[in-house]
This record gives structure tokens, C-alpha cells and sequence, in this order.
């Protein structure tokens, strides 16, 4: 089993949630999270009104809204799920984000105590 981690533009949430369905991986966790890459967070990326004090330098920001997606899924989908994910996110602009994939020991559901793979669906 394999984490991924994908954290990628607020607009493209909706994308991305979707494809994740069809791929049938609708159980996801979803997270507002904040940062910048190398570019040190380009303000164009973002269309909201910048309070005084929080941009570092003119155009560049200390960190700009992204979301996170942590998705378990199976070893044998991980390629098909990478593609959709990057399908969706990648405008060959700064700022499409990035995903991370992590191997993943065990899981356990709580509500059954099942584990491994029959707890993911």
C-alpha cells in the first residue's frame, strides 16, 4: 500500500476530488495547508486582497494557500493514480505543486478492525 501526498492549487480541488472517484478512490483527506517553493511564493498565483505587512518584497508572498490530499491506495494503482493527479495540477507554470509517495505499513479501521488492503475501500 502507498500513501500519496499531493498538494496542489485550492481551484483544482474539485478536479482532482472528482478524477479520484472515477479512479474509484473517493476517501481522501483534504487539507488547507500554506507554502512556497524555490519562487518564494509569486503573489500572481493567488487572486485574494493582501493584507500590509504580509508580503516580503513586492509580488512575492511569506507563503500562498495550497490544499493537501493524502490518499491510501493500493501498490498496483499508484501509476494510474499519479497520472490523474498530475493530468489535472500540471499547467507548466510555477506553483502546480507536488506529490510525494510513501510506503505504508499497515491500516487499521477502526470501526471493524479490519486491516491492510480490506480497510482502504
Amino acid at each position: 500500500m502507498k500513501e500519496i501526498i499531493a498538494i496542489i492549487r485550492p481551484k483544482k480541488v474539485g478536479a482532482t476530488k472528482n478524477a479520484l472517484d472515477k479512479l474509484g478512490y473517493p476517501a481522501m483527506t483534504a487539507i488547507p495547508v500554506l507554502g512556497r517553493g524555490k519562487q518564494r511564493g509569486l503573489i500572481g498565483e493567488i487572486n485574494i486582497e493582501i493584507r500590509p505587512g504580509i508580503l516580503e518584497q513586492p509580488r512575492v508572498m511569506k507563503y500562498i494557500p495550497k490544499r493537501q490530499f493524502s490518499i491510501i491506495i493500493n501498490d498496483a494503482d499508484v501509476d494510474q493514480v499519479l497520472s490523474a493527479i498530475i493530468d489535472i495540477n500540471q499547467t507548466s507554470q510555477f506553483g502546480d505543486g507536488k506529490i510525494f509517495v510513501c510506503p505504508v505499513d499497515n491500516i487499521v479501521r477502526v470501526r471493524t478492525d479490519e486491516e491492510g488492503e480490506a480497510a482502504i475501500n
